[in-house]
């Protein structure tokens, strides 16, 4: 028992380390612009589907299955660490081709409402919300990562999702968060 208790931490202090080392590695070079007529004008996520739709005049481009906070069926996100997706609409703000999941597009939240709100609990709103792919190095688990909800309040897609999402989502294409 003892040896496989050993064997355990191991294999998780290495999976953290690898995890660590491929955050400061980053995801490599975005994708260019996809075409203007090929971009999304809004971006509308149903979270008790676990699906996110890209649209352009209010027809469908895209959709994706996606994974979420791993409380997002508690509701809208209240508070830092709450592990929820937020709901109501935002928009992206800013993206990071080096963040510590293979690229990521920022969500504005918290939006004063839900600053106020969290505040009014005693909490802080929290931030950092995004759409992002698998954690850098781990993208070979693919289509598996759909099998729960892991993140901490994000949405999250493949990496070759990612890299369709980021060709054609600019910044300050509104994004609608739906229950």
């Amino acid at each position: 028992m003892r040896n496989k208790l050993v064997v355990l931490v191991i294999v998780v202090a290495t999976c953290f380390a690898y995890t660590k080392l491929m955050a400061r590695v980053g995801s490599g070079s975005p994708p260019p612009d996809a075409p203007l007529e090929q971009q999304a004008d809004l971006i509308r996520v149903y979270k008790s589907e676990r699906r996110m739709v890209l649209l352009r005049r209010d027809a469908p481009i895209s959709t994706y299955r996606i994974s979420l906070g791993t409380a997002a069926d508690a509701g809208p996100k209240r508070r830092e660490g709450d592990e929820r997706t937020p709901e109501g609409r935002y928009e992206i703000d800013w993206r990071n081709p080096k963040s510590m999941a293979y690229l990521s597009l920022h969500v504005s939240y918290p939006n004063p409402d839900d600053r106020r709100n969290a505040e009014a609990g005693g909490f802080p709103a929290g931030g950092d919300i995004m759409i992002h792919g698998l954690p850098n190095g781990w993208g070979l688990f693919g289509n598996v990562h759909h099998l729960w909800d892991w993140t901490d309040g994000c949405v999250a897609v493949t990496n070759p999702e990612m890299r369709d999402i980021w060709a054609r989502v600019p910044n300050h294409t509104p994004i609608e968060i739906m229950p």
